[in-house]
């Protein structure tokens, strides 16, 4: 799993950064982007934490994260035209995932504990 990011910005300026490492000789202003995937994942004490990642084609996106924006919009956000607030609401809350065990994650909050129970309480209320 790669890192993991307490905001959805930091998540995806990581994978910018990632995606240009990975493409070495690429600069940023020329680097051409088709998909962007994004994970949304809450861990056992509450904290939300996002993933995301870049891919040059939209078949290329087998990475960890759902797809979540292609073309010219995954190009916008890769050159930092895009607004959070906008990508947050988009992301369906039905796709996070949530931690069991450290490290194990799934769709459903684990109910056994009092931060599992109360991730499935906000769950519901949303």
């Amino acid at each position: 799993m790669n890192a993991l990011y307490p905001t959805l910005e930091e998540a995806i300026d990581a994978a910018r950064e990632e995606f240009l490492a990975e493409n070495s000789g690429l600069e940023s202003d020329e680097a051409s982007v088709q998909q962007l995937n994004v994970q949304k994942y809450v861990l056992q004490d509450g904290d939300i934490m996002w993933q995301a990642e870049f891919f040059a084609d939209e078949d290329d996106g087998e990475g960890e994260c759902l797809p979540m924006l292609s073309g010219e919009a995954a190009q916008s956000v890769f050159d930092g035209d895009y607004d959070e607030i906008d990508i947050r609401q988009e992301w369906q809350e039905e796709n996070t995932l949530h931690e069991w065990d450290e490290g194990e994650f799934q769709l459903e909050p684990p109910l056994d504990t009092e931060e599992g129970q109360t991730a499935a309480d906000e769950w519901d209320e949303r």
